[in-house]
């Protein structure tokens, strides 16, 4: 059973992942937008994680089997999954633009808070997460195949 809890521990970072590089691709690709539904310029968004704890129910079961002699004082989570998807409301710069149709009377047009640096930053640390997750279930999966012709030796 620890092999699945393995996959399904990196499946979930992959999943969380997955959405953190679509979210930051969305910053990405607003990175000039003015005007929005709001009527303001485009916030950045950012993904929230949080581990997966075993329920008191999945901790009953788990001992009804007899499998806490395995895991004796297991602290271990079970995953991540997406707490939510937040906007950041800092404000981003004033540029001088005085024929933006989005200037106010000065001149001056409020661009959104993207930092395509940070934005760009985030995405390389989201894919070496989703890489280092897809090589932990390779090792899984490796490791059970090696398990298996133990056992047909």
């Amino acid at each position: 059973m620890a092999f699945f809890n393995a996959m399904n521990i990196s499946a979930s970072g992959l999943t969380a992942q997955r959405l953190r590089m679509d979210v930051i691709s969305e910053n990405i690709a607003n990175v000039n937008t003015t005007r929005t539904a709001d009527g303001g310029p485009f916030r950045r968004k950012t993904v929230l994680f949080q581990e997966i704890q075993e329920t008191p129910f999945q901790t009953m079961f788990r001992s009804t089997l007899g499998d806490n002699d395995n895991n004796v004082g297991r602290s271990a989570g079970m995953g991540v999954r997406v707490a939510g998807v937040v906007r950041d409301y800092a404000v981003g710069p004033m540029i001088y633009d005085p024929a933006h149709p989005d200037a106010n009377e000065e001149g001056y047009v409020q661009m959104p808070n993207v930092n395509i640096v940070q934005e760009m930053v985030n995405m390389i640390s989201a894919s070496r997460s989703y890489e280092a997750n897809i090589t932990a279930i390779n090792t899984s999966r490796a490791l059970m195949q090696r398990t298996l012709e133990i056992g047909r030796g």
